[in-house]
């Protein structure tokens, strides 16, 4: 037999609709076919997920205690030269003082020569 070639709206719209149903059903079965698949898949990128944040965990502690040894390094650093800065003070602080002790002896000599060769004069 032929195909009957004048097929109306109505019995196209209908094997569409045929058409659409079986694709639907074709796919739900599919769906639960695929489901312990699916489950699986689902906890391995879980699995990953958590991987993943637990080294950026990881990266950030790990950064972290650079930035404290950094620190601390620095804190010691600073320490030494503040202690190191402090005994040049006191060092220029004794030169000075004991400049101020030389010229205040070099003037008392000065002076008793000066006396002395005014005594001497008279």
């Amino acid at each position: 037999m032929r195909n009957k070639k004048d097929k109306d709206f109505a019995d196209r719209r209908s094997a569409a609709a045929d058409a659409k149903a079986a694709r639907l059903d074709a796919h739900r079965v599919a769906m639960k076919a695929a489901e312990p698949n699916r489950l699986a898949r689902q906890e391995e990128r879980l699995a990953v997920a958590v991987a993943r944040e637990e080294r950026q965990a990881e990266r950030a502690r790990a950064a972290l205690e650079e930035e404290e040894r950094v620190a601390l390094d620095q804190a010691k650093v600073d320490a030494a030269a503040k202690t190191d800065e402090a005994a040049r003070d006191k060092a220029q602080r004794d030169r000075s003082s004991h400049g101020a002790d030389d010229n205040a002896a070099q003037k008392a000599e000065r002076d008793r020569r000066y006396a002395n060769r005014k005594a001497r004069q008279r």
